[in-house]
């Protein structure tokens, strides 16, 4: 039985999380999805202000995503100022739903 990750450091996704919040990636290569999904969260890390993305490569961090039980890419992750992860999901997101995540975690 696997154990949870709640929380999320520098450590684990290997950069300083953002003042107010950070968005997570987790992508592969030849991911066409992934490629759409690094320009929506650049795009609303850009539009508010302590919020950062940060893209790491699952081929490449393969603990991480064995802990995190990722089961494909592209995954995305909400990090409150914290670490704590307020929101997860898999596949190409909205732009409209990272926006509403986000507000979870900025709160």
């Amino acid at each position: 039985m696997s154990v949870a990750v709640e929380r999320l450091g520098a450590e684990d996704i290997g950069a300083e999380p953002g003042a107010r919040a950070t968005l997570v990636q987790i992508s592969s290569a030849f991911c066409q999805p992934c490629r759409a999904t690094r320009r929506i969260l650049e795009e609303v890390a850009a539009m508010v202000e302590g919020v950062t993305h940060v893209e790491i490569d699952a081929e490449s961090h393969l603990d991480l995503v064995r802990r995190l039980e990722i089961r494909g890419t592209p995954t995305v992750f909400v990090l409150d100022s914290s670490g704590r992860i307020v929101r997860r999901a898999q596949g190409q997101p909205r732009k409209a739903d990272v926006i509403a995540a986000l507000g979870r975690a900025v709160l």
